[in-house]
Protein backbone atom coordinates (compact mmCIF):
# COMPACT_ATOMS: atom_id res chain seq x y z
CA UNK A 1 0.00 0.00 0.00
CA UNK A 2 1.09 3.59 -0.57
CA UNK A 3 1.18 6.64 1.65
CA UNK A 4 -2.58 7.25 1.76
CA UNK A 5 -4.36 3.95 1.10
CA UNK A 6 -4.32 1.29 3.81
CA UNK A 7 -5.89 -2.16 3.66
CA UNK A 8 -9.35 -0.61 3.72
CA UNK A 9 -9.22 2.76 1.98
CA UNK A 10 -7.96 6.05 3.40
CA UNK A 11 -8.61 6.56 7.10
CA UNK A 12 -7.77 8.97 9.92
CA UNK A 13 -9.08 11.70 12.22
CA UNK A 14 -11.75 13.73 10.39
CA UNK A 15 -10.81 17.38 9.94
CA UNK A 16 -7.06 16.80 10.27
CA UNK A 17 -5.91 13.51 8.68
CA UNK A 18 -9.05 13.46 6.52
CA UNK A 19 -9.37 17.17 5.85
CA UNK A 20 -11.78 18.92 3.48
CA UNK A 21 -8.82 19.79 1.29
CA UNK A 22 -7.73 16.14 1.10
CA UNK A 23 -11.29 14.96 0.42
CA UNK A 24 -11.64 17.44 -2.44
CA UNK A 25 -8.33 16.26 -3.89
CA UNK A 26 -9.48 12.65 -3.61
CA UNK A 27 -12.70 13.51 -5.45
CA UNK A 28 -10.78 15.27 -8.22
CA UNK A 29 -8.22 12.46 -8.49
CA UNK A 30 -10.81 9.68 -8.65
CA UNK A 31 -12.82 11.55 -11.29
CA UNK A 32 -9.71 12.30 -13.35
CA UNK A 33 -8.37 8.73 -13.18
CA UNK A 34 -11.73 7.30 -14.27
CA UNK A 35 -12.11 9.85 -17.08
CA UNK A 36 -8.65 9.00 -18.45
CA UNK A 37 -9.50 5.30 -18.46
CA UNK A 38 -12.96 5.37 -20.02
CA UNK A 39 -12.76 8.57 -22.10
CA UNK A 40 -16.09 9.86 -20.80
CA UNK A 41 -17.40 11.70 -17.76
CA UNK A 42 -17.93 9.16 -14.97
CA UNK A 43 -20.89 8.93 -12.59
CA UNK A 44 -19.89 8.22 -8.99
CA UNK A 45 -22.20 6.96 -6.23
CA UNK A 46 -21.48 8.33 -2.73
CA UNK A 47 -22.71 6.88 0.56
CA UNK A 48 -21.81 7.65 4.17
CA UNK A 49 -22.34 6.41 7.69
CA UNK A 50 -23.78 8.45 10.57
CA UNK A 51 -20.67 10.31 11.79
CA UNK A 52 -20.97 14.07 12.26
CA UNK A 53 -18.08 14.55 9.82
CA UNK A 54 -19.76 12.57 7.03
CA UNK A 55 -21.60 15.44 5.39
CA UNK A 56 -18.55 17.69 5.58
CA UNK A 57 -16.40 15.14 3.78
CA UNK A 58 -19.21 14.34 1.34
CA UNK A 59 -19.48 18.03 0.38
CA UNK A 60 -15.73 18.25 -0.25
CA UNK A 61 -15.80 15.08 -2.37
CA UNK A 62 -18.70 16.48 -4.41
CA UNK A 63 -16.76 19.69 -5.04
CA UNK A 64 -13.72 17.77 -6.21
CA UNK A 65 -15.67 15.37 -8.41
CA UNK A 66 -17.85 18.01 -10.08
CA UNK A 67 -14.93 20.40 -10.61
CA UNK A 68 -13.29 17.64 -12.67
CA UNK A 69 -16.37 17.23 -14.86
CA UNK A 70 -17.73 14.04 -13.30
CA UNK A 71 -21.22 13.56 -11.83
CA UNK A 72 -22.23 12.46 -8.31
CA UNK A 73 -25.15 10.29 -7.29
CA UNK A 74 -25.85 10.74 -3.57
CA UNK A 75 -27.25 7.78 -1.66
CA UNK A 76 -27.19 9.41 1.78
CA UNK A 77 -26.64 7.19 4.82
CA UNK A 78 -26.00 3.64 3.61
CA UNK A 79 -24.11 0.52 4.68
CA UNK A 80 -20.78 0.09 2.93
CA UNK A 81 -21.97 -3.11 1.17
CA UNK A 82 -24.97 -1.19 -0.17
CA UNK A 83 -22.62 1.15 -2.03
CA UNK A 84 -20.80 -1.87 -3.49
CA UNK A 85 -24.11 -3.40 -4.60
CA UNK A 86 -25.85 -0.26 -5.86
CA UNK A 87 -22.91 0.88 -7.99
CA UNK A 88 -23.77 -2.08 -10.20
CA UNK A 89 -27.55 -1.75 -10.01
CA UNK A 90 -27.51 1.99 -10.73
CA UNK A 91 -24.93 1.69 -13.52
CA UNK A 92 -22.33 3.94 -11.87
CA UNK A 93 -18.66 3.96 -12.82
CA UNK A 94 -17.45 3.92 -9.20
CA UNK A 95 -18.66 4.17 -5.63
CA UNK A 96 -17.27 6.01 -2.63
CA UNK A 97 -18.18 5.16 0.95
CA UNK A 98 -17.42 7.71 3.69
CA UNK A 99 -16.87 5.66 6.84
CA UNK A 100 -14.29 4.57 9.39
CA UNK A 101 -16.22 1.36 10.01
CA UNK A 102 -15.74 0.18 13.62
CA UNK A 103 -13.50 3.10 14.67
CA UNK A 104 -14.65 5.81 17.14
CA UNK A 105 -16.66 8.78 15.85
CA UNK A 106 -13.73 11.19 15.55
CA UNK A 107 -12.30 9.00 12.78
CA UNK A 108 -13.56 8.83 9.23
CA UNK A 109 -12.45 7.25 6.01
CA UNK A 110 -12.93 7.03 2.28
CA UNK A 111 -13.40 3.64 0.62
CA UNK A 112 -13.59 3.43 -3.17
CA UNK A 113 -15.25 0.73 -5.29
CA UNK A 114 -15.06 0.13 -9.03
CA UNK A 115 -18.04 -0.27 -11.37
CA UNK A 116 -18.72 -3.87 -10.28
CA UNK A 117 -18.52 -3.11 -6.57
CA UNK A 118 -14.99 -4.37 -5.97
CA UNK A 119 -12.34 -2.47 -4.08
CA UNK A 120 -9.93 -0.74 -6.42
CA UNK A 121 -6.86 -2.52 -7.74
CA UNK A 122 -3.51 -1.58 -6.22
CA UNK A 123 -2.57 -0.11 -9.60
CA UNK A 124 -5.51 2.29 -9.70
CA UNK A 125 -5.10 3.21 -6.02
CA UNK A 126 -1.46 4.07 -6.73
CA UNK A 127 -2.43 6.22 -9.72
CA UNK A 128 -5.04 8.10 -7.69
CA UNK A 129 -2.52 8.58 -4.90
CA UNK A 130 -0.01 10.13 -7.29
CA UNK A 131 -2.57 12.67 -8.49
CA UNK A 132 -3.44 13.57 -4.89
CA UNK A 133 0.18 13.97 -3.81
CA UNK A 134 1.23 15.90 -6.93
CA UNK A 135 2.35 19.28 -5.59
CA UNK A 136 1.88 20.84 -9.03
CA UNK A 137 -1.82 19.85 -8.93
CA UNK A 138 -2.12 19.49 -12.69
CA UNK A 139 -5.62 17.96 -12.81
CA UNK A 140 -7.60 20.27 -15.11
CA UNK A 141 -10.54 22.15 -13.60
CA UNK A 142 -13.69 22.25 -15.72
CA UNK A 143 -15.72 25.41 -16.34
CA UNK A 144 -19.13 26.31 -17.76
CA UNK A 145 -21.12 23.42 -19.20
CA UNK A 146 -18.34 20.93 -18.46
CA UNK A 147 -18.80 21.13 -14.66
CA UNK A 148 -20.37 17.97 -13.20
CA UNK A 149 -23.74 17.67 -11.46
CA UNK A 150 -24.92 16.11 -8.20
CA UNK A 151 -28.20 14.17 -8.02
CA UNK A 152 -29.97 12.09 -5.36
CA UNK A 153 -30.56 8.32 -5.47
CA UNK A 154 -33.88 8.38 -3.60
CA UNK A 155 -34.47 4.61 -3.79
CA UNK A 156 -31.03 3.59 -2.53
CA UNK A 157 -32.23 2.21 0.82
CA UNK A 158 -35.28 0.38 -0.58
CA UNK A 159 -33.26 -1.13 -3.45
CA UNK A 160 -30.69 -2.47 -0.99
CA UNK A 161 -33.33 -3.80 1.42
CA UNK A 162 -35.19 -5.58 -1.39
CA UNK A 163 -32.00 -7.25 -2.57
CA UNK A 164 -30.99 -8.53 0.88
CA UNK A 165 -34.43 -10.02 1.44
CA UNK A 166 -34.28 -11.87 -1.89
CA UNK A 167 -31.18 -13.85 -0.83
CA UNK A 168 -32.85 -16.13 1.75
CA UNK A 169 -34.48 -19.48 1.06
CA UNK A 170 -37.29 -18.78 3.51
CA UNK A 171 -38.98 -15.52 2.55
CA UNK A 172 -40.77 -15.68 5.91
CA UNK A 173 -38.36 -15.91 8.85
CA UNK A 174 -41.00 -15.79 11.57
CA UNK A 175 -40.77 -18.07 14.59
CA UNK A 176 -37.56 -16.65 16.07
CA UNK A 177 -37.16 -13.80 18.55
CA UNK A 178 -34.17 -11.70 17.56
CA UNK A 179 -32.41 -8.70 19.11
CA UNK A 180 -30.60 -6.40 16.67
CA UNK A 181 -27.83 -3.92 17.60
CA UNK A 182 -27.30 -1.28 14.90
CA UNK A 183 -24.31 0.43 16.60
CA UNK A 184 -26.01 3.80 15.96
CA UNK A 185 -24.58 3.47 12.48
CA UNK A 186 -25.66 2.79 8.91
CA UNK A 187 -27.84 -0.19 9.80
CA UNK A 188 -30.09 2.22 11.73
CA UNK A 189 -31.53 3.19 8.32
CA UNK A 190 -31.95 -0.32 6.88
CA UNK A 191 -32.17 -3.11 9.49
CA UNK A 192 -35.74 -2.40 10.63
CA UNK A 193 -36.98 -2.49 7.04
CA UNK A 194 -35.17 -5.78 6.33
CA UNK A 195 -36.45 -7.63 9.41
CA UNK A 196 -39.98 -6.30 8.97
CA UNK A 197 -40.06 -7.47 5.37
CA UNK A 198 -39.00 -10.98 6.42
CA UNK A 199 -41.60 -11.11 9.24
CA UNK A 200 -38.96 -11.52 11.95
CA UNK A 201 -40.04 -11.01 15.56
CA UNK A 202 -37.34 -8.51 16.51
CA UNK A 203 -36.30 -5.64 18.75
CA UNK A 204 -33.78 -3.08 17.57
CA UNK A 205 -31.40 -1.29 19.94
CA UNK A 206 -28.88 1.48 19.31
CA UNK A 207 -30.58 2.83 16.19
CA UNK A 208 -30.76 6.50 17.20
CA UNK A 209 -27.61 8.03 15.66
CA UNK A 210 -26.82 11.64 16.58
CA UNK A 211 -23.49 11.99 14.79
CA UNK A 212 -21.47 11.27 17.91
CA UNK A 213 -22.65 7.90 19.26
CA UNK A 214 -21.64 5.57 16.40
CA UNK A 215 -19.90 2.46 17.88
CA UNK A 216 -20.09 4.10 21.33
CA UNK A 217 -20.32 1.13 23.71
CA UNK A 218 -22.56 -0.65 21.24
CA UNK A 219 -22.49 -2.78 18.12
CA UNK A 220 -20.16 -5.62 17.19
CA UNK A 221 -17.12 -4.04 18.87
CA UNK A 222 -18.86 -3.77 22.28
CA UNK A 223 -21.02 -6.84 22.39
CA UNK A 224 -20.73 -7.95 26.04
CA UNK A 225 -23.70 -5.99 27.44
CA UNK A 226 -25.74 -6.93 24.39
CA UNK A 227 -25.18 -10.61 25.19
CA UNK A 228 -26.39 -10.08 28.74
CA UNK A 229 -29.49 -8.32 27.41
CA UNK A 230 -30.32 -11.12 24.96
CA UNK A 231 -30.11 -13.71 27.74
CA UNK A 232 -32.08 -11.60 30.23
CA UNK A 233 -35.00 -10.88 27.88
CA UNK A 234 -35.05 -14.40 26.47
CA UNK A 235 -34.30 -13.88 22.78
CA UNK A 236 -33.34 -16.82 20.57
CA UNK A 237 -30.30 -14.87 19.41
CA UNK A 238 -28.88 -11.42 18.88
CA UNK A 239 -27.02 -9.94 15.91
CA UNK A 240 -24.76 -6.89 16.14
CA UNK A 241 -23.34 -4.75 13.35
CA UNK A 242 -20.52 -2.23 13.26
CA UNK A 243 -20.76 1.43 12.20
CA UNK A 244 -21.00 0.85 8.46
CA UNK A 245 -22.71 -2.56 8.75
CA UNK A 246 -20.15 -4.53 6.76
CA UNK A 247 -19.56 -6.93 9.64
CA UNK A 248 -21.82 -8.98 11.91
CA UNK A 249 -21.23 -10.83 15.15
CA UNK A 250 -23.88 -12.72 17.09
CA UNK A 251 -24.79 -13.97 20.55
CA UNK A 252 -26.70 -17.15 21.28
CA UNK A 253 -29.71 -17.58 23.57
CA UNK A 254 -27.33 -17.83 26.54
CA UNK A 255 -25.69 -14.51 25.70
CA UNK A 256 -22.49 -16.19 24.51
CA UNK A 257 -20.51 -14.50 21.71
CA UNK A 258 -20.55 -16.31 18.37
CA UNK A 259 -17.74 -14.74 16.34
CA UNK A 260 -16.98 -14.64 12.63
CA UNK A 261 -15.09 -17.95 12.63
CA UNK A 262 -18.01 -19.75 14.22
CA UNK A 263 -20.51 -18.12 11.86
CA UNK A 264 -18.42 -19.14 8.84
CA UNK A 265 -18.30 -22.69 10.21
CA UNK A 266 -22.11 -22.75 10.45
CA UNK A 267 -22.48 -21.44 6.90
CA UNK A 268 -19.82 -23.74 5.47
CA UNK A 269 -21.43 -26.85 6.91
CA UNK A 270 -24.89 -25.73 5.82
CA UNK A 271 -23.66 -25.03 2.29
CA UNK A 272 -21.79 -28.32 2.08
CA UNK A 273 -24.83 -30.28 3.26
CA UNK A 274 -26.87 -28.54 0.56
CA UNK A 275 -24.20 -29.04 -2.14
CA UNK A 276 -23.57 -25.29 -2.45
CA UNK A 277 -19.95 -25.22 -1.25
CA UNK A 278 -17.89 -25.20 -4.44
CA UNK A 279 -14.79 -27.42 -4.17
CA UNK A 280 -15.73 -27.89 -0.51
CA UNK A 281 -13.51 -24.88 0.19
CA UNK A 282 -13.67 -21.88 2.53
CA UNK A 283 -11.32 -18.87 2.48
CA UNK A 284 -10.15 -17.47 5.83
CA UNK A 285 -7.23 -15.41 7.12
CA UNK A 286 -4.24 -16.20 9.30
CA UNK A 287 -6.20 -14.73 12.24
CA UNK A 288 -8.81 -17.49 12.21
CA UNK A 289 -8.96 -19.49 15.43
CA UNK A 290 -7.17 -22.85 15.53
CA UNK A 291 -10.52 -24.36 16.36
CA UNK A 292 -11.71 -23.45 12.87
CA UNK A 293 -8.89 -25.47 11.31
CA UNK A 294 -9.88 -28.45 13.46
CA UNK A 295 -13.53 -27.99 12.41
CA UNK A 296 -12.57 -27.95 8.74
CA UNK A 297 -10.47 -31.10 9.03
CA UNK A 298 -13.23 -32.94 10.90
CA UNK A 299 -15.83 -32.01 8.26
CA UNK A 300 -13.62 -32.61 5.19
CA UNK A 301 -13.65 -28.93 4.26
CA UNK A 302 -10.65 -27.47 2.46
CA UNK A 303 -9.16 -24.15 3.53
CA UNK A 304 -7.46 -21.33 1.69
CA UNK A 305 -5.62 -18.98 4.09
CA UNK A 306 -4.80 -15.37 3.22
CA UNK A 307 -3.32 -12.27 4.82
CA UNK A 308 -5.57 -10.28 7.15
CA UNK A 309 -8.03 -8.10 5.24
CA UNK A 310 -11.29 -8.89 3.51
CA UNK A 311 -9.84 -7.61 0.21
CA UNK A 312 -7.36 -10.53 0.23
CA UNK A 313 -10.09 -13.02 1.11
CA UNK A 314 -12.18 -11.75 -1.81
CA UNK A 315 -9.23 -11.80 -4.24
CA UNK A 316 -8.70 -15.49 -3.45
CA UNK A 317 -12.41 -16.26 -3.78
CA UNK A 318 -12.62 -14.56 -7.18
CA UNK A 319 -9.42 -16.16 -8.49
CA UNK A 320 -10.49 -19.68 -7.52
CA UNK A 321 -14.28 -19.59 -7.72
CA UNK A 322 -15.00 -20.10 -4.01
CA UNK A 323 -18.36 -19.16 -2.52
CA UNK A 324 -17.71 -18.15 1.09
CA UNK A 325 -14.91 -16.60 3.07
CA UNK A 326 -14.29 -14.11 5.81
CA UNK A 327 -12.67 -13.03 9.03
CA UNK A 328 -13.04 -13.66 12.73
CA UNK A 329 -14.08 -10.01 13.12
CA UNK A 330 -17.34 -10.69 11.30
CA UNK A 331 -16.51 -9.64 7.74
CA UNK A 332 -18.16 -12.50 5.86
CA UNK A 333 -18.42 -12.62 2.07
CA UNK A 334 -21.13 -14.62 0.30
CA UNK A 335 -19.82 -14.48 -3.26
CA UNK A 336 -23.14 -15.58 -4.76
CA UNK A 337 -24.69 -12.37 -3.48
CA UNK A 338 -22.03 -9.74 -2.80
CA UNK A 339 -18.53 -8.51 -3.59
CA UNK A 340 -17.80 -7.39 -0.04
CA UNK A 341 -18.56 -8.32 3.54
CA UNK A 342 -22.15 -7.49 4.48
CA UNK A 343 -23.36 -7.64 8.08
CA UNK A 344 -27.08 -7.61 7.33
CA UNK A 345 -26.70 -10.22 4.59
CA UNK A 346 -24.84 -12.35 7.13
CA UNK A 347 -27.64 -11.87 9.67
CA UNK A 348 -30.44 -12.99 7.35
CA UNK A 349 -28.38 -15.96 6.13
CA UNK A 350 -27.89 -16.95 9.77
CA UNK A 351 -31.64 -16.78 10.40
CA UNK A 352 -32.13 -18.84 7.26
CA UNK A 353 -29.78 -21.55 8.62
CA UNK A 354 -31.50 -21.50 12.00
CA UNK A 355 -34.95 -21.85 10.48
CA UNK A 356 -33.75 -24.81 8.43
CA UNK A 357 -31.98 -26.52 11.36
CA UNK A 358 -34.87 -26.19 13.83
CA UNK A 359 -32.47 -26.22 16.79
CA UNK A 360 -31.18 -23.64 19.31
CA UNK A 361 -28.45 -21.30 18.14
CA UNK A 362 -26.03 -22.62 20.78
CA UNK A 363 -26.42 -26.13 19.35
CA UNK A 364 -25.88 -24.93 15.79
CA UNK A 365 -22.75 -23.02 16.83
CA UNK A 366 -21.30 -26.09 18.58
CA UNK A 367 -20.02 -27.39 15.23
CA UNK A 368 -16.81 -25.53 16.10
CA UNK A 369 -14.94 -25.39 19.41
CA UNK A 370 -12.75 -22.33 19.94
CA UNK A 371 -9.22 -22.53 21.29
CA UNK A 372 -8.46 -20.04 24.09
CA UNK A 373 -7.20 -16.87 22.43
CA UNK A 374 -5.63 -13.69 23.79
CA UNK A 375 -5.53 -10.43 21.83
CA UNK A 376 -3.30 -7.54 22.94
CA UNK A 377 -2.60 -4.23 21.19
CA UNK A 378 0.53 -2.09 21.40
CA UNK A 379 0.07 1.56 20.39
CA UNK A 380 2.47 2.33 17.55
CA UNK A 381 2.76 5.00 14.85
CA UNK A 382 3.99 4.24 11.33
CA UNK A 383 7.67 4.72 12.23
CA UNK A 384 7.34 2.41 15.22
CA UNK A 385 5.60 -0.18 13.03
CA UNK A 386 8.60 -0.07 10.66
CA UNK A 387 10.98 -0.56 13.59
CA UNK A 388 9.02 -3.66 14.63
CA UNK A 389 8.99 -5.12 11.11
CA UNK A 390 12.75 -4.70 10.69
CA UNK A 391 13.82 -5.91 14.14
CA UNK A 392 15.32 -9.41 14.28
CA UNK A 393 15.52 -9.37 18.08
CA UNK A 394 11.73 -9.27 18.39
CA UNK A 395 11.32 -11.98 15.73
CA UNK A 396 13.68 -14.34 17.54
CA UNK A 397 12.00 -13.60 20.87
CA UNK A 398 8.57 -14.51 19.46
CA UNK A 399 9.89 -17.72 17.86
CA UNK A 400 11.24 -18.92 21.20
CA UNK A 401 7.90 -18.27 22.85
CA UNK A 402 6.00 -20.09 20.10
CA UNK A 403 8.11 -23.25 20.54
CA UNK A 404 6.80 -23.49 24.09
CA UNK A 405 3.23 -23.81 22.78
CA UNK A 406 3.89 -26.82 20.56
CA UNK A 407 1.49 -27.94 17.84
CA UNK A 408 -1.65 -26.84 19.69
CA UNK A 409 -0.76 -23.17 19.90
CA UNK A 410 0.54 -20.28 17.85
CA UNK A 411 1.54 -16.62 17.98
CA UNK A 412 0.66 -14.05 15.35
CA UNK A 413 1.94 -10.47 15.55
CA UNK A 414 1.04 -7.96 12.85
CA UNK A 415 0.72 -4.25 12.20
CA UNK A 416 -2.86 -3.02 11.78
CA UNK A 417 -3.60 -1.54 8.37
CA UNK A 418 -6.41 0.67 9.73
CA UNK A 419 -5.30 1.73 13.24
CA UNK A 420 -2.07 2.94 14.91
CA UNK A 421 -1.46 -0.35 16.70
CA UNK A 422 0.55 -3.57 16.55
CA UNK A 423 -1.74 -6.55 17.23
CA UNK A 424 -0.60 -9.60 19.18
CA UNK A 425 -2.69 -12.78 18.99
CA UNK A 426 -1.81 -15.94 20.92
CA UNK A 427 -3.74 -19.23 20.96
CA UNK A 428 -3.10 -22.30 23.06
CA UNK A 429 -4.62 -24.84 25.40
CA UNK A 430 -3.22 -23.25 28.58
CA UNK A 431 -4.97 -19.91 29.02
CA UNK A 432 -2.76 -18.75 31.91
CA UNK A 433 0.35 -19.40 29.83
CA UNK A 434 -0.85 -17.49 26.78
CA UNK A 435 -1.98 -14.56 28.95
CA UNK A 436 1.52 -14.36 30.44
CA UNK A 437 3.15 -14.66 27.00
CA UNK A 438 1.01 -11.92 25.51
CA UNK A 439 2.08 -9.47 28.22
CA UNK A 440 5.74 -10.39 27.82
CA UNK A 441 5.67 -9.98 24.03
CA UNK A 442 3.79 -6.69 24.27
CA UNK A 443 6.34 -5.36 26.76
CA UNK A 444 9.21 -6.50 24.53
CA UNK A 445 7.77 -4.79 21.45
CA UNK A 446 7.05 -1.59 23.37
CA UNK A 447 10.60 -1.58 24.74
CA UNK A 448 12.28 -2.08 21.36
CA UNK A 449 10.17 0.36 19.29
CA UNK A 450 9.77 2.95 22.03
CA UNK A 451 5.97 2.68 22.16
Amino acid sequence: MGKLFGTDGIRGIAGTDISCDLAMKIGRAVAYALTRRQKKSPNILIGRDTRISGQMIESALIAGICSSGANCCLGGVLPTPAVSLLVQKHGCDAGIMISASHNPMEFNGIKIFNNVGLKLSDELEFEIEQYILDSKNQIPVKVGREIGRASFYKDAVSDYVDYICQTVDFKDLSGMKVAVDCANGSASFTARKIFEKLNVDFEIVNDLPNGFNINDNCGSTHIEKFGEYVKKIGYDLGVAFDGDADRCLAVDENGKLIDGDQLIAIFAKYMKNNERLDNDTVVVTVMSNLGFFHFAKKNNINLEVTKVGDRYVLENMIANGYKIGGEQSGHIIFKDYANTGDGQLTAVQLLNCLKNSNQPFSKLASVMSKFPQVLVNVRANNEQKKLYLNNLEIGNYIQKKEKLLGENGRILVRCSGTEPIIRIMIEGQNEDLIQEMSSEIADKIAEVVGA
